[in-house]
């Protein structure tokens, strides 16, 4: 049987903030390079890579300037509809021709 481990939403920023610092620095950058080029403060980016909350504004921002905003769709999928939804789906009411 598989262990499923539950983070908190602490945990997940920080492991985030750690993917985005791993990203930057595989790309070469420094945090100031990168804050510059994503028009954020040296500070939000710093607190932003240690998990030490910012904005969704701010994380945005960061992907785009790291040529990575494609992560966003990878993140919150954008949902489908389902064929079977459909199907269950009340129909209104249809009228007659006479």
């Amino acid at each position: 049987m598989e262990t499923i481990i539950i983070r908190s939403p602490d945990e997940l920023v920080e492991a985030l903030g750690g993917r985005l610092k791993t990203l930057r620095l595989s790309t070469g950058l420094t945090q100031r390079s990168l804050a510059d080029k994503a028009g954020i403060s040296p500070r939000a980016l710093r607190d932003l890579e240690a998990g030490r909350g910012s904005t969704l504004h701010t994380l945005v921002r960061v992907l785009k300037a790291l040529d990575a905003d494609q992560a966003i769709d990878a993140l919150v999928p954008q949902p489908g509809i389902s064929p079977m939804a459909l199907l269950d789906k009340p129909k209104g009411r249809q009228r007659g021709y006479r």
